[in-house]
């Protein structure tokens, strides 16, 4: 279903949308685009993990980055996006099913982290230098190896988003252009972005022309004046602000995607992981601490195991 945005905005006025990816096409272009915003399940996201600002806010951003990816994609399945470093901040990880259930955690040294964010209090890249030197993987997964899919390219630039952005050029030959927002108001985070990408046209034969470049260049530079204020605020609709940018265009919006935080994690799963492990080194666990205690690092939910278990634990399955 295909919404077009009225001239006078009248179509969509009104309405106050939160937690959704908004998808939308410039019909005078081969654009195509996606439109993220995050509030409550951003929020309690954040809340429920208490990281410092420094990695919620980076971690805030790769979740909003593995929306606008996920979404431009046709896939039944998992699609994560994870940053790896050698930096005081190790590890970001966030993930969305097809269904438009979210998780997302980090791994980190949270002195070290706190230490380097006070020294360089000049945040406008977004903490990015706090990540060190590594790498960042795409992954599809759509539930067996044969349909798996998965991209690793080296961190570059100065942010998140320029690593993203040079690898979708570069390696996918796909050009893109992202305005992201990410600020906790009222301490409590919100986040928001907009991508674009420049697609080749539904059934074009390979001798038809190529997108036009004045068409992109146009696209582009529109989106460059998006304010934070107008991707993060809570009372302008997705649909008014893309009017606002694109209304030259010729914008049509789609139905959205509602998103919601879910984990996967279960009792089984764990059961699952224990068993990769000698029971005879959690024995000796069990006998210095008592239980077996696993924490998911995704939802908190922990999972206690005491030495009476671990026959059924270890138990072949059948």
């Amino acid at each position: 279903m295909a919404i077009r945005i009225k001239k006078d905005g009248t179509e969509q006025s009104g309405l106050v949308d939160d937690n959704v990816v908004q998808p939308f096409r410039l019909e005078k272009s081969s654009v195509r685009g996606r439109m993220v915003r995050l509030g409550s399940v951003l929020g309690d996201m954040m809340k429920q993990h208490d990281y410092p600002p420094p990695v919620s806010s980076l971690l805030s951003e790769v979740l909003t980055l593995c929306l606008l990816l996920g979404a431009m994609l046709k896939y039944e399945g998992i699609f994560s996006l994870q940053i790896s470093g050698d930096g005081v901040i190790r590890t970001l990880v966030a993930d969305v099913t097809s269904k438009g259930e979210v998780r997302a955690y980090a791994g980190f040294d949270e002195a070290a982290v706190k230490k380097l964010a006070k020294r360089k209090k000049d945040t406008h890249q977004g903490y990015y230098h706090l990540l060190g030197r590594g790498y960042m993987a795409f992954t599809v997964d759509q539930g067996n190896i044969e349909n798996r899919y998965q991209g690793i390219v080296e961190l570059k630039g100065e942010s998140i988003v320029e690593a993203v952005q040079h690898y979708l050029t570069q390696s996918e030959q796909i050009k893109t252009y992202f305005k992201l927002a990410v600020h906790p108001q009222d301490n409590y985070w919100r986040t928001g972005g907009i991508m674009i990408q420049q697609m080749p046209e539904e059934g074009a034969g390979k001798g038809d022309m190529e997108p036009s470049v004045e068409d992109w260049t146009r696209a582009a530079m529109l989106l460059s004046t998006c304010t934070e204020g107008e991707i993060l605020s809570p009372v302008l609709h997705s649909a008014d602000v893309l009017y606002r940018l694109f209304h030259e265009e010729g914008v049509r919006i789609y139905s959205p995607t509602h998103i919601r935080f879910k984990c996967r994690c279960t009792r089984a799963r764990v059961v699952d992981i224990l068993r990769t492990i000698p029971r005879q080194e959690i024995e000796d666990v069990c006998a210095q601490e008592g239980k077996i205690m696993i924490k998911c690092e995704f939802c908190s939910e922990q999972y206690n195991f005491a030495a009476a278990e671990l026959d059924d634990v270890y138990q072949e399955k059948r």
